[in-house]
């Protein structure tokens, strides 16, 4: 701060500026930094961005998956987010960052930052020091293996859960990371509007969530065996705390303390209410009852379809946007699941593909001005022209995740297998993988 209220020297005809400027440095009003000069606010803002987003794994993911688990399993769904979180963080240090920001590929961003080589205190990314960037993008790939684990619950070896989120972090999410927000990335090059991850994030872990159910097989006694949530109470804190935490998600990809976060707290409160009205009020008119698994449910299809949109749309259109997700992402989650017979526990796919192709699509359409977009617009090429490099991500994401997805988890069956024995999941794997237990069974 001390370098940017540095008194400026002003020509005689610039004085009316000058003593403009004065005044706002007598009332402590700093002028807003240029790109490469550490600004204070923005820098403030991302600290707490970053610290809401980590708070979206631990504790909040982490409870609302291990809610919904017999009770037999919430505490390996709980080391699984823990220890991913810690396993990340380690990688994404050591290659993941200069994977996804290294470089100026179209694909990878090179080598060139392994071990944050040149990162150091001084170094900066737009108005914040690039420590703050890092940290706030690990974050993301953080979230984005941890949701993958709601498909999967009760049936996969921890050893092999490990070296899958490693193998699928590096060849995966980093790469697509840098397709769309990386420098020369050929996503975003094209044009796509992915504000906080749509794409990087929700369709590429709700795909991979899927692939990784199908592999791994149905759990035993699905689909005839009640396997209802343990306690839903756990479920409804993670729920609320994924709701909060996602401001950091969503406003904090500005990067800024501005007025488009400012539009991207707006418009992700009211598309997360409108979603949790939606799914509400369909399930309520489907089985004649609104059940409390159901509106956090839908709240959350919210919070991930207004993700790609949260810098690039109006109230009306987050709205839009919200209650088609809630709907569509209902019955993604029931009709669609029953008749593909696939287990995705926590309906990952359902919620997180679904929910982020609806929000990416439709991002493509609110964001024209005319409809009340409050960012980018789509005046150079139209809306269809928008949309159509939408449906590019969309599907370069869903091809490449899934076959990728399919191959790092056929090489774990092959070497030390995925899933474990018939009596270690009647058992439970809170016993026969952690040798603990949450609960007196």
């Amino acid at each position: 701060m001390e370098d940017n209220l540095r008194k400026p020297t002003f020509r005689k005809e610039g004085g009316r500026i000058a003593q403009l400027l004065m005044v706002l440095l007598m009332l402590g009003v700093a002028p807003t930094a240029f790109a490469g000069e550490v600004n204070a606010g923005d820098t403030a803002w991302m600290l707490t961005a970053t610290a809401l987003v980590l708070f979206m794994t631990i504790p909040g993911l982490s409870l609302f998956y291990a809610g919904m688990v017999r009770a037999k399993n919430v505490l390996s769904v709980l080391m699984q987010c823990f220890a991913i979180t810690c396993l990340v963080t380690v990688i994404w240090i050591l290659w993941g960052y200069s994977i996804a920001f290294g470089g100026e590929g179209e694909y990878w961003g090179g080598l060139s930052k392994v071990f944050l080589a040149g990162v150091g205190v001084d170094s900066v990314s737009g108005t914040i020091p690039e420590s703050v960037f890092i940290t706030f993008q690990m974050t993301f790939a953080i979230i984005t293996p941890a949701l993958i684990v709601g498909a999967f619950v009760d049936r996969m070896k921890y050893s092999a859960l490990l070296i899958f989120i490693g193998l699928w972090v590096t060849f995966v999410y980093a790469p697509i990371t840098h397709w769309v927000w990386g420098d020369g990335g050929w996503l975003g090059a094209k044009g796509i509007l992915d504000f906080a991850g749509g794409t990087v994030v929700h369709i590429n872990a709700g795909i991979a969530g899927l692939v990784t159910a199908i592999v791994l097989g149905r759990r035993k006694g699905y689909p005839t065996t009640p396997m209802a949530p343990h306690n839903l109470p756990l479920s409804v804190i993670g729920a609320s705390m994924l709701w909060v935490g996602w401001f950091g998600f969503n406003d904090g990809s500005e990067l800024a303390a501005d007025g488009t976060a400012g539009m991207a707290m707006l418009v992700t409160q009211a598309a997360t209410a409108c979603a949790a009205l939606g799914w509400m009020v369909t399930e309520w008119i489907v089985h004649k009852k609104a059940s409390v698994l159901g509106i956090i449910t839908g709240a959350v299809a919210g919070l991930v379809a207004i993700t790609p949109a949260s810098g690039s749309v109006g109230p009306m259109g987050a709205m839009a946007i919200g209650v088609s997700a809630g709907v569509i992402c209902f019955f993604a989650s029931t009709t669609l699941k029953r008749a593909m017979g696939y287990d995705d526990a926590l309906d990952v796919f359902g919620v997180h593909c679904v929910g982020g192709i609806v929000g990416a699509m439709l991002t493509g359409v609110f964001c024209a001005e005319t409809l009340g977009g409050a960012g980018f617009g789509v005046e150079s090429g139209g809306m269809g022209s928008q949309l159509f490099v939408q449906l590019q991500g969309v599907l370069a994401t869903l091809i490449f995740t899934s076959i990728a997805t399919f191959i790092i988890l056929k090489i774990i069956d092959l070497t030390i297998g995925l899933r474990v024995s018939e009596e270690e999941e009647v058992t439970g794997l809170d016993l026969t993988q952690h040798n603990e237990t949450g609960y007196n069974l």
